[in-house]
């Protein structure tokens, strides 16, 4: 029984060195410069041994993009835990999205085509983050009863602004915008807080 624990643990160390080297590549050359070929010679292991894990560079990207997921939702979710009004808590977990996108760019380029094509298949983890937004969404505009439509148009407005600021400043980098950036961020949750209480 040992043996085999052993086994599957030096297989899951294995698939998650594949996981780390794929990222580092990504942060040294970016997505373009991803291959399987990269990988293998990263992580000292021949193609092959590779694609016993992986069935291509797709499956890394999805894979990737879950785990970025996760993260998200658990940043999300210690936002939340920091404040009580539902208010303070949407704003928090729009701060900790924003610093999420900058910490971790690359991830945040995959999760949601940044310059790059996303992954084409749906991964559980997406759900994360929209189902704990739509909560906190839920819970301050409880006094009027919205209806789940209402909810879902609120966090897309939420997201459209939020999202787009991102997506310029990861295309555009600026130090100009940079020193705006937070009062325009603040500026733009605060207001759309507002519209929905």
């Amino acid at each position: 029984m040992a043996s085999k624990d052993r086994i599957l643990r030096q297989k899951e160390e294995t698939r998650n060195n594949i996981l780390g080297a794929a990222y580092d590549i990504v942060k040294d050359e970016g997505w373009n410069g991803l291959s399987m070929r990269k990988i293998a010679d990263r992580i000292e292991y021949t193609a092959p041994i590779i694609y016993e894990y992986f069935s291509n560079k797709e499956a890394i990207l999805e894979e990737l993009t879950g785990k970025g997921f996760i993260k998200l939702t658990k940043e999300l979710q210690i936002a939340i835990d920091k404040f009580e009004k539902p208010e303070d808590q949407l704003e928090a977990m729009w701060m900790t999205y924003w610093d999420f996108a900058f910490t971790n760019t690359e991830m945040y380029q995959l999760m949601f085509g940044v310059q790059m094509t996303c992954c084409a298949q749906r991964c559980s983890a997406q759900e994360g983050p929209y189902r704990l937004f739509t909560q906190v969404i839920a819970e301050v505009m409880k006094d009027s009863n919205p209806s789940e439509d209402i909810i879902k148009q609120k966090y897309f407005t939420f997201f459209s602004v939020i999202h787009g600021l991102i997506a310029i400043n990861i295309i555009n980098k600026s130090d100009i915008l940079e020193t705006i950036n937070a009062q325009i961020l603040k500026d733009a949750i605060g207001g759309i807080i507002k519209s929905i209480q």
